[in-house]
């Protein structure tokens, strides 16, 4: 059960970061360089829901890996910064193995 819930977390935090990236770097552009703000509605909607899924899946592989609360922190504020969750991907791989 462990290794499926770190390995969800994993796979749910390398979404989460890609949708970060697409709200940032081309829905934002084409809401304020092309005047069309249905692309950050729909991919901020999508982001914003993916954010959640992390979120959840964050506490259940926590717990299920008995994470410190150092290591909480660490992969929450990562999912804060653009390019986060790709730098904290390593760190659960090491985890997803382990088990």
């Amino acid at each position: 059960m462990m290794k499926n819930s770190v390995k969800k977390f994993r796979q749910i935090g390398n979404v989460e970061g890609y949708s970060f990236l697409i709200l940032l770097f081309i829905a934002m552009p084409i809401k304020y360089v092309l005047g069309y703000p249905l692309a950050v509605k729909i991919v901020g909607m999508a982001h914003g829901l993916l954010f959640i899924a992390f979120c959840i899946y964050l506490l259940l592989a926590s717990k299920d890996a008995k994470w410190s609360m150092k290591e909480n922190t660490i992969f929450f504020v990562a999912s804060l910064i653009p390019f986060g969750t790709f730098f904290t991907d390593k760190k659960i791989r090491v985890y997803e193995s382990k088990v």
